[in-house]
């Protein structure tokens, strides 16, 4: 049976008014009876309603958070960052999978504002800004990962995806190679971008140039950077080395060369990014860009706490450093 606030002023012999001020922390009550009250619910296991608490103006702990994809172990890994930072400063994370999809952004956003929580995170691959602009009409507390935008004044925890991009083109020209394919994500992205440019100019102060045919796009999916890799390795002059924009279309280029009777990295050398899990359990392990994920998690959660406790949304723009990680899948040209 549920407790309710009635089950808690019954036992403490006092009114439903006084457990609500114990429970919203207003009024004049005396330490004594506070205590009481507080021991009883605990007994009890007596949890406020935070619907109830929203509608009196007082905060609901909740954050709600939204990601693209999280079977994709770089947002699992942020998501778990995200969870174990709110709790610690008192707040429940209300978590929600969009798959890119901006019908289910929609709806995810109405849960939010149904639930009244006190603030959002946001991971999206969105390029269309219709849902950011509603929260902050809302005077919702707001901070976005991996993504900036320009036109509205929103706080963003970034990774510098160009310096990303050039670490891991310069790894692979000082390992000797000059034909260097791409597997970018998204290339309407700005990181996807980034990353590609980064490489690019990379190879550029090489002297080397980028060829327009190993720029492909794999999206998101293991079977996206197969069919990417199968396609590269095809060609009449392949390349030597592989940039896939994040692990998982690694793994899919690590697969595809395997299935053409190939070696990593004797026959090509790949390169991720991101350094999930799936970078050490994949065979060879994986030389990726470590993204500080630990650090993006707890500093979005840190400046939204802040912006709630303040109720100010200042702009804030964040901008955190990767770190080149070497393994076994990458190696010198013919060595």
């Amino acid at each position: 049976m549920k407790i309710t606030i009635y089950d808690v002023a019954e036992k403490a012999g006092v009114s439903i008014a006084t457990v609500s001020k114990v429970i919203n922390d207003t009024g004049r009550i005396s330490e004594k009876t506070r205590k009481k009250i507080v021991k009883i619910m605990e007994d009890l296991e007596y949890q406020p309603s935070a619907v109830a608490s929203a509608l009196s103006g007082k905060s609901t702990f909740t954050i709600g958070l939204t990601l693209p994809d999280l079977a994709n172990p770089y947002f699992a890994e942020i998501a778990r960052a995200i969870e174990d930072r709110g709790r610690e400063y008192g707040f429940n994370v209300l978590m929600c999978s969009t798959d890119n999809d901006a019908r289910k952004e929609e709806e995810y956003y109405r849960l939010f504002m149904k639930k009244r929580v006190d603030g959002i995170i946001m991971v999206s691959r969105e390029e269309q800004d219709t849902m950011v602009k509603k929260i902050l009409n809302e005077k919702v507390p707001l901070v976005m990962i991996s993504r900036e935008i320009f036109s509205v004044p929103v706080t963003s925890v970034m990774v510098d995806d160009y310096y990303g991009g050039f670490q891991a083109g310069s790894h692979l020209v000082k390992q000797d190679h000059q034909k260097i394919a791409v597997i970018t994500e998204n290339l309407k992205e700005l990181g996807s971008k980034e990353r590609l440019r980064g490489c690019t100019d990379a190879m550029k102060e090489a002297k080397l140039e980028m060829l327009p045919e190993y720029i492909v796009e794999g999206g998101y999916t293991v079977e996206g950077g197969k069919k990417a890799t199968k396609g590269l390795l095809q060609q009449q002059y392949p390349p030597t080395a592989i940039f896939a924009c994040n692990d998982i279309l690694a793994i899919g280029a690590i697969q595809a060369v395997r299935e053409l009777g190939l070696q990593v990295p004797k026959d090509i050398s790949v390169i991720g990014y991101d350094n999930t899990i799936l970078a050490t359990i994949v065979d060879p392990p994986l030389t990726t860009i470590a993204q500080p994920i630990q650090d993006i998690g707890e500093r979005s959660v840190a400046i939204l706490v802040q912006q709630i406790q303040s109720k100010e949304n200042v702009r804030q723009r964040v901008v955190l450093m990767p770190d080149l990680i070497v393994r076994s899948s990458t190696s010198k040209l013919n060595e």
